[in-house]
């Protein structure tokens, strides 16, 4: 699965996008932030406050509890304000 980091996100993380293998379990947006923080300081770090960082499943905004079986690419990416 295709993972895209954008804005702060993408600087805490230190990478604009990877390629992961998820193990087994993971079956949600929730689910798969929880084991990104678990993979190293950086991710711990992005991820640090729940609720905060936003996604969008194959470009299509989700909330924490929507399932990712299927997605081609998850996006995670700051609160957006407008202007």
């Amino acid at each position: 699965m295709k993972l895209v980091y954008f804005a702060w996100v993408r600087e805490r993380v230190g990478k604009a996008e990877e390629t992961v293998d998820l193990p087994a379990g993971i079956v949600t947006v929730a689910d798969l932030i929880d084991w990104l923080r678990g993979r190293g300081e950086e991710y711990a770090y992005a991820f640090e406050t729940t609720g905060i960082v936003r996604a969008a499943i194959d470009r299509v905004h989700a909330k924490p509890d929507a399932p990712i079986a299927g997605a081609a690419e998850i996006a995670f990416f700051p609160p957006m304000t407008g202007g």
